[in-house]
């Protein structure tokens, strides 16, 4: 099957038809929008007052965005759909996935909350158009809310002011309610509170970035609030905090899949249409090798993404896998996505800078996504203290099915306290790489055992565990072992061919080693560290008709089957 989003047949199939009618109106507005109005808009930094007011009339958001039982009847947190909704936005532009996505950071404290009376009223505002905001970050703390200086103070009983500013905040402009994190002056204990952006007290100072998205600093000066408006209280306002980045962090790689698949298909339609030297680009030899590359990792991105939704879904207080499988998404599936648009600009050179290609616009905004909802960095330091259970305590697990069922992802607003991690146990990932008897299946696994006899023989000692650079690059090798498990779990409920597959792991062979290498090269490296990391180094299994096969039925089958209407 072809697993790619493409817009001109899209016939997917849904499991309610609201579902469909989403998708089909969104791709329908930016089809009949058409692309010269869509990156005129771009390149003028217009607010997107047309796709915010499509949202409206449509109720896309409060389809979307409202759990079940606070709105109409089509009304659910459903991932499934939501994974959808991101790819087709970040299919069209980084901007339009930006409105919503930042609404879904605002969205999470006041879904996790108890109060129920700004639940009601946030389902109202989802149904009058509302888009929301999270006011988490600080110009001078970044998102390091322990130092918040939003500081709430006790007028008298029930009653409070807040004053202190907040910086980064997406449609801080606009939102009908944003969640704003603070701290009592008096205690400092923290609280989430829900504060109107249209208020006198509340003042718009500016938009940090220059673009479409309104990325503001806003100030609260004595902004008057009451017992009402409080969504979370100490313990739970930080755990609301950090489980709602947890929600939302996982779309930020549906965005990047999304902008990818509209870049592979204009440069396939580019090069493979142009003659240089009497050759089509696309005969080229590194030409093919490049496409080759780019399709695999974009597959590879999709077919995990997916998979860690329906994780994501299945989850409960007793499975907490999602917890690794969710930065996965934001950091590994991000960083891909810089690697696919990096091989297509190599092919189409100069024409990718042109003012008219949608490249020229994905090409800027990849970037942002590895640096978004806790950098690369960030994601890695967490998921490597997930590293122990995962390689030496494997449980007995339920497997985990396909999840495009029709439900509610009630557990996602209900995560409990954001702590030990540690404590997580994952089924054994060798299942999954045994389940495949392909070449370059069998390298990869033969590189992961001699990662693990490294971490179980010559593991880091104190001072390597101390010294982030050097984790980082274990990190990084961890990170393509679960990202391997789950693509071939995906692969085989996908149906995807054995080439296609086999040709995705030739580029996660050179990846692995490439990571060796560079934990080789460590200064920190040990000896023995180092021999382990050399017996890492292996070549992808070679296999011309495997090659030819996917480059024809998979790759130059992508000429000219989608173009955006001018």
């Amino acid at each position: 099957m072809e697993i790619l989003l493409n817009p001109k047949r899209h016939a997917r199939s849904y499991r309610d038809e609201r579902s469909r009618e989403v998708m089909l109106k969104t791709i329908e507005f930016f089809e009949t929008k058409g692309k010269r109005r869509l990156k005129d808009d771009y390149h003028a930094r217009v607010w997107y007052a047309d796709f915010v007011e499509f949202v409206k009339n449509e109720r896309i958001f409060a389809t979307m965005c409202t759990p079940a039982g606070y709105g109409a009847p089509d009304a659910r947190w459903d991932t499934w759909r939501i994974c959808e909704f991101a790819e087709i936005l970040g299919f069209y532009g980084l901007q339009y996935w930006y409105v919503w996505q930042v609404s879904v950071l605002g969205l999470g404290p006041i879904w996790m909350s108890k109060n129920e009376d700004v639940k009601k009223r946030t389902a109202a505002l989802l149904e009058q158009g509302g888009i929301f905001a999270f006011g988490l970050s600080e110009k001078t703390h970044g998102a390091d809310i322990y130092s918040t200086d939003m500081i709430v103070t006790p007028v008298d009983e029930g009653r409070y002011t807040a004053s202190g500013r907040k910086y980064y905040i997406g449609n801080g402009n606009k939102a009908a309610l944003v969640s704003t994190f603070g701290k009592y002056g008096e205690t400092g204990d923290y609280l989430f509170f829900a504060a109107d952006s249209q208020h006198e007290r509340y003042e718009c100072v500016q938009n940090v970035c220059a673009s479409q998205n309104y990325v503001s600093e806003f100030a609260l000066n004595e902004y008057p609030f009451t017992e009402a408006d409080i969504l979370h209280k100490g313990r739970e306002a930080w755990d609301a905090a950090l489980n709602t980045v947890n929600i939302g962090k996982y779309n930020l790689g549906w965005a990047s899949i999304g902008m990818c698949t509209h870049a592979l298909y204009e440069a396939v339609n580019h090069a493979h249409n142009r003659i240089l030297y009497k050759m089509r680009v696309t005969d080229f030899p590194h030409v093919k090798r490049m496409f080759l590359d780019a399709y695999a990792r974009l597959v590879a991105m999709k077919l995990f993404a997916l998979r860690a939704c329906d994780y994501m879904r299945s989850a409960t207080a007793e499975d907490r896998r999602y917890l690794l499988y969710n930065p996965m998404v934001k950091m590994k599936v991000t960083t891909q996505g810089e690697r696919v648009i990096d091989l297509l600009w190599d092919v189409i050179a100069a024409k990718g800078f042109e003012k008219e290609m949608f490249f020229e616009q994905a090409a800027i905004d990849i970037r942002a996504l590895p640096k978004l909802e806790g950098t690369v960095h960030v994601n890695i330091a967490l998921i490597v203290k997930f590293m122990p259970n995962f390689f030496f305590a494997p449980a007995e697990l339920p497997e985990v099915p396909r999840r495009d069922d029709v439900a509610n992802d009630t557990f996602l607003f209900h995560q409990g306290p954001a702590k030990g991690l540690g404590s997580i146990r994952f089924h054994d990932y060798r299942l999954a790489l045994a389940s495949y008897d392909l070449p370059n299946v069998r390298v990869f696994a033969e590189q992961v055992e001699a990662f693990r006899e490294m971490l179980a023989t010559a593991p880091p000692d104190q001072a390597q565990s101390q010294d982030t650079d050097f984790l980082l690059a274990g990190g990084e090798l961890f990170a393509l072992v679960v990202y391997a498990q789950l693509i071939l779990e995906n692969a085989r409920i996908y149906g995807i061919e054995d080439d296609v597959v086999d040709q995705i792991f030739d580029v996660l062979v050179r990846d692995f080693a490439e990571f060796a290498l560079q934990l080789h090269n460590k200064q920190a490296s040990t000896p023995d560290q180092m021999r382990l990391c050399l017996a890492m180094l292996k070549k992808p299994a070679q296999d011309q008709r495997r090659t030819d096969a996917v480059w024809t039925k998979h790759v130059l089958a992508l000429d000219h089957t989608y173009e955006m209407p001018a």
